[in-house]
């Protein structure tokens, strides 16, 4: 039998379909296109697919992560729910926002734009020369995991027409490349995963661009593409399995060939899609075109290039040799694994700072006056705030009792970030013994990786002359603060510097220049990739590292 299921969407329009009895309400949203986050691909262990019932029936499953009180408030997981007759369901914009509202780096503040336009202005003025064969508008993409960016250029002048990002529609299936791998597995994965990136992101995407700079598809004439090789590969339909299977070999490395007619991309049908390079199994396009505006290819300097968003990839050298790697960092530096998580969108919290006596918080919320959870940067901020209060110990546990910290009937503890009355939600902001578990590991991820590769070419931190930070989290980043709990290494903060999104911006040269495409062709093909996972001494670096900030605390005095 089938029953009618009404979403209402909190700032959108209602949604009704149809749903057999015990058709999964996760599932049934996906089916539908109604964006729900669900970084756990669906498995009940996030809790971020939080929806209400406001009328009708659902089959449901009681999870830890709903209290009795949320509970009988109506409050439910839309993964652990089935339908069980006519429902009306609300969909909170905590539960969406990640499909447009996404703090990125997209080049559509100044100084991102400044930005963009000095780096590009580096990379021709190395000797690369601008000129394509095209004529007329192009548009160079970064197809991220969490969020796809994207500009149109003319290639004639290099002008930025317009700018257009929202998050990747891949999301609901899971936060991490893996899931989305495993996904790709099931029956009829291979066109779901490809449908949510193209017809629900790039599509959409490209028609933002032709309607800001008053263009028609038929007017792209070259489109680049810059992902990491999983989003490459799912874009494509290219068999992805083998990159999370030993002995993680892509299917491709290098994509030559593609048109915007073959893809299905609103464009000039033969348009030439251009692919960056991928390095490895998680080293990919992003970065091969990434590392082009970084310039370590045009330098004698030894330079630590680490580009943080969903996963966390690497790349230390100079002109002579480049290595580079990638860590399983995991998806808390996007607010995945996280109880109060939430991507860097409108209400979450992107810096913090505590008063050492009383331990009450001032927070730094994005477009909001009340928090709805925490982003990456915030994470890193209030974690350095809680130790350097004393309010945590370095093994991540509560050491002190007070107003905002709670303890529970097991002992286990947890900060209150914000109480009810202080919260968009309605509902306590705390962060617990498991949150900082998460989150250190995601740290040492980053950090035991670095030290690794320094190790394979007998090399320690004090070597490096420059560190180079890449990607949307890291513009909100407090690099002190990231230092002061052994994220990022002891380092004078003047050799840090932010680039924003390297990515986009190495495809933007792309886009401009036959000679700039051939060039990230010879970057990819010239770095040398360390598959860490395989790698002797990796996970002793990462055990060490997974303390605030480390066990050898001298690395950090």
């Amino acid at each position: 039998m089938a029953y009618t299921i009404v979403f209402k969407v909190e700032g959108g329009a209602d949604v009704k379909t149809q749903a057999e009895q015990g058709e999964n309400l996760l599932e049934l949203a996906r089916r539908i296109g109604v964006a729900i986050d669900a970084p756990c691909a669906g498995n009940g262990t996030c809790g971020k697919c939080r929806v209400k019932l406001i009328s009708g029936a659902l089959e449901v499953e009681k999870n830890p992560h709903l209290s009795q009180e949320d509970f009988d408030a109506q409050w439910r997981l839309a993964c652990q729910s089935k339908v069980h007759g006519d429902a009306v369901i609300w969909v909170p914009m905590s539960a969406s926002a990640f499909r447009n509202n996404i703090k990125t780096a997209d080049l559509s503040s100044p100084e991102e734009l400044a930005r963009y336009e000095a780096m590009t202005e580096e990379i021709f003025s190395s000797g690369i020369a601008r000129g394509v064969q095209e004529t007329g508008v192009g548009v160079a993409v970064d197809i991220g995991t969490t969020t796809v960016t994207a500009a149109m250029l003319d290639l004639a002048t290099g002008h930025v027409l317009a700018k257009a990002s929202m998050g990747n529609g891949q999301i609901r299936f899971g936060a991490d490349v893996i899931n989305r791998i495993i996904q790709q597995s099931k029956p009829g994965g291979v066109e779901r995963l490809r449908h949510a990136v193209r017809e629900e992101t790039l599509i959409p995407i490209f028609e933002s661009l032709c309607r800001g700079a008053d263009k028609k598809p038929e007017d792209i004439s070259r489109i680049v593409i810059a992902g990491n090789t999983t989003m490459e590969h799912l874009f494509v339909g290219a068999d992805a399995q083998t990159i999370r299977l030993e002995p993680y070999v892509p299917e491709f490395l290098e994509l030559h060939g593609k048109t915007a007619g073959e893809l299905g991309l609103p464009a000039k049908a033969d348009a030439p899609v251009i692919f960056a390079p991928n390095v490895g199994s998680y080293v990919g396009g992003d970065i091969s075109a990434g590392v082009l505006p970084a310039m370590l290819w045009h330098s004698g300097e030894m330079a630590l290039f680490i580009d943080l968003g969903t996963n966390g990839e690497l790349v230390f050298g100079n002109e002579d040799y480049m290595l580079c790697c990638a860590c399983s960092a995991g998806p808390a530096f996007e607010g995945g694994d996280i109880s109060c998580g939430m991507r860097a969108t409108h209400g979450a919290v992107d810096s913090c700072t505590i008063d050492p006596e009383t331990m009450e918080p001032t927070l730094s919320i994005i477009d909001g006056d009340k928090p709805m959870g925490l982003c990456g940067s915030g994470l890193i901020a209030i974690i350095s705030e809680l130790f350097r209060c004393g309010i945590i110990n370095a093994q991540g546990k509560f050491v002190r009792e007070g107003k905002r910290v709670r303890y529970d009937q097991y002992g286990g503890a947890a900060y209150v970030l914000a109480f009810a009355d202080e919260s968009a939600t309605g509902s306590d902001i705390t962060l617990d013994e498991s949150d900082l578990d998460n989150f250190i590991r995601a740290k040492a991820a980053i950090f035991s990786a670095i030290r690794t590769m320094l190790k394979s070419l007998d090399m320690t931190v004090d070597d490096i002359d420059k560190i180079i930070i890449a990607g949307g989290i890291g513009s909100g980043i407090d690099i002190g603060k990231a230092i002061s709990i052994g994220m990022l290494p002891r380092q004078e903060l003047t050799k840090y510097s932010y680039i924003g999104n390297s990515s986009l911006t190495g495809a933007c040269a792309m886009l401009l220049s036959d000679e700039a495409a051939e060039k990230v062709f010879e970057i990819g093909r010239n770095m040398t990739y360390i598959e860490l996972s395989t790698h002797p001494g990796y996970m002793d670096e990462f055990v060490a590292a997974c303390f605030v900030p480390h066990t050898d605390a001298h690395l950090f005095d």
